[in-house]
């Protein structure tokens, strides 16, 4: 492992949305699609690449679902993404990169923060932002497989079974 600022190595020490990997980079350890941040310093802040995978619909539904539809529920999560900006504690200009690959959507973004706790907070919020956006977007109607059928019935679960 590198040396990173041991303030910074506290703050994810304490905060329980990640784990860290033998090559510095810190897995999100709260939500169920692949969450990653990476961080480098450059005095006095620290730069948070922040990077969210969630799988396009046909890869998580049993039926086979149709281009059109694929493109449309894409430029729509792709949309809703790139309005991040209200979730944070501090006014961030953030501009997500959206890249769609054969299954998979990422997210990417870049925050800087002094602050590594509030840094790692946001880095957070922007994981579970992009899996709850990805959760929105679930088009009725399908038959979705795991770990997507397991978000639908924990959500009927909390919502009383309706």
């Amino acid at each position: 492992m590198s040396e990173l600022p041991s303030r910074l190595i506290r703050a994810f020490r304490n905060h329980s949305a990640f784990e860290r990997t033998a090559d510095d980079q810190f897995i999100s350890t709260t939500t169920t699609f692949e969450g990653t941040v990476d961080v480098t310093e450059t005095e006095p802040q620290f730069v948070f690449t922040v990077e969210s995978k969630v799988p396009l619909l046909q890869a998580v539904t049993e039926e086979e679902v149709a281009e059109v539809v694929e493109n449309g529920w894409f430029e729509t999560f792709e949309l809703r993404v790139r309005d991040i900006g209200g979730i944070f504690r501090i006014d961030r200009e953030l501009s997500p990169t959206v890249t769609r690959y054969a299954e998979t959507a990422a997210v990417e973004v870049t925050l800087e923060d002094s602050n590594p706790r509030r840094g790692i907070d946001d880095a957070a919020a922007v994981i579970d932002y992009v899996e709850g956006t990805f959760v929105q977007g679930v088009i009725p109607g399908y038959t979705y497989t795991d770990p997507v059928a397991g978000i639908l019935e924990r959500a009927r679960d909390a919502a009383g079974g309706r």
